[in-house]
């Protein structure tokens, strides 16, 4: 069954199921929208289904911050209330309030 409509929206604070790292997404694909040498390089036992929304995050761990393309099934909304301390987040978006932020910064 094809599945496309987005659990998470644009500004909403989410983490990772499995690896530790949290992020804000700034953009979403309805289904898979990258490279199979991407894809493939996810070992097969923990390979997504492609037919899912994937999300682009601005996301952090504990020692750098990049961007990251995750599957709808591998994240969960972040509970903690903590911003994302990623340095395009304010280039991006305003105000963090109840684990979204506002709309802001490039994105009108």
């Amino acid at each position: 069954m094809l599945k496309t409509r987005a659990k998470f929206t644009i500004g909403e604070v989410v983490r990772h199921r499995v690896h530790p790292f949290r992020g804000v997404i700034f953009d979403v694909d309805p289904i898979f929208n990258n490279t199979d040498e991407w894809y493939d390089s996810i070992p097969a036992e923990n390979r997504p289904m492609k037919e899912q929304p994937f999300y682009h995050l601005l996301a952090e761990n504990e020692t750098s911050y990049y961007v990251a393309y995750v599957s709808e099934q591998n994240l969960v909304r972040d509970e903690s209330g903590e911003p994302v301390d990623h340095p395009e987040v304010a280039e991006m978006f305003g105000h963090l309030s109840d684990g979204r932020y506002d709309p802001g910064g490039q994105l009108h």
